[in-house]
């Protein structure tokens, strides 16, 4: 059945420079009507310093990380970030955890990538007491052992409770999560779902990982909103992106954002894609991925196009559309487009 949608904001992680004008970009959603802005983190910025600075500046629209990466932080450091930065917000934070992949896990944080479902469940679960605060914190492991008593341990380790009483037991916790077991386990474990790509037209890719998915489940879609005449030119910033995230984020044997392609129905496409950027033909990777794929999962084309094609969004479980963009101009379309 057709809903409403609502809309987000993505700002992504820093490049080389912080962004200028991020605040204002924030204040921008808020004043439009946008329910939430995202913060990212990869290996430069982290998410959670420009969001709390959002924080300050803005008084109603909600704050997210898509993603904080699990191996950056332990989970009650986590906790700690959360809870602090939502009595700060007056109650506005979502918390959207990620496992990132084994290169930037093991390249940056030197740590292992083994097993990333048993360690988001236990992730997940600690943080959830520590923001519940009903006991001292404890975890049998065999990842995140709370009071840790192994190789090293002066055995003096006491199970604990956060000082800082939270302000919100129940802050949301999503997913970022792109296999079929990691998507199902956003929907057993917690309130939301970032996806990288969704199709509205290939329901059937996450219809079995949701089926579980409880009321209230929110599933924050990243789209590239782009109003032009000319479709083909307008899909190339997408084009870009996906050339390098299917050609290079992964190796020739792991490439999660390449597997997900591949199970949306492009497989040859996505082989050829990272084939070329691997071969350092990076333009014609870009030029090789379809614009099919990037049509599906964008909203690309005159204004009257986008809102035929945001019928389609409005019947899947999808409750927001996430803006890729901080131009402001783009922003308020998506916002007319969207909203009304």
């Amino acid at each position: 059945m057709a809903k409403d949608l609502k809309l987000g904001l993505q700002l992504g992680y820093w490049q080389a420079q912080p962004p200028p004008n991020f605040v204002e970009t924030a204040q921008e959603a808020e004043r439009l009507g946008y329910d939430i802005v995202f913060t990212a983190e990869s290996w430069g910025s982290d998410a959670f310093t420009p969001l709390t600075w959002i924080a300050a500046h803005t008084e109603r629209i909600r704050l997210g990380t898509a993603v904080v990466q699990l191996s950056a932080r332990t989970p009650t450091a986590t906790a700690m970030h959360t809870l602090t930065l939502d009595h700060l917000s007056k109650g506005r934070v979502v918390l959207g955890l990620g496992v990132s992949g084994p290169q930037v896990v093991e390249g940056w944080y030197g740590q292992p990538f083994s097993k990333p479902l048993s360690r988001t469940r236990e992730y997940v679960s600690i943080i959830q007491q520590v923001l519940r605060r009903e006991a001292p914190v404890q975890n049998p492991g065999p990842h995140y052992p709370l009071p840790y008593s192994g190789e090293g341990a002066w055995g003096m380790g006491k199970a604990l409770k956060p000082i800082t009483h939270p302000l919100r037991a129940d802050v949301p916790i999503f997913l970022g999560a792109e296999g079929p077991k990691n998507v199902a386990l956003a929907a057993e474990l917690c309130q939301g779902w970032l996806p990288l790509y969704y199709s509205p037209y290939r329901p059937e890719v996450y219809a079995d990982s949701l089926k579980n998915a409880p009321e209230g489940f929110e599933i924050c879609a990243g789209v590239s909103i782009n109003i032009t005449d000319d479709v083909k030119a307008g899909l190339m910033p997408m084009k870009t992106m996906l050339g390098f995230y299917i050609g290079g984020m992964g190796s020739m044997k792991r490439n999660f954002h390449k597997e997900l392609m591949a199970r949306m129905g492009f497989e040859a496409e996505a082989a050829k894609v990272q084939e070329l950027f691997m071969e350092g033909k990076r333009e014609e990777a870009v030029q090789a991925v379809p614009d099919e794929f990037c049509d599906e999962i964008s909203l690309v084309g005159p204004a009257e196009r986008i809102r035929e094609r945001l019928d389609a969004w409005r019947e899947t479980p999808v409750t927001h559309l996430l803006l890729m963009s901080g131009d402001p101009s783009q922003m308020r379309a998506a916002a007319e487009l969207v909203l009304g």
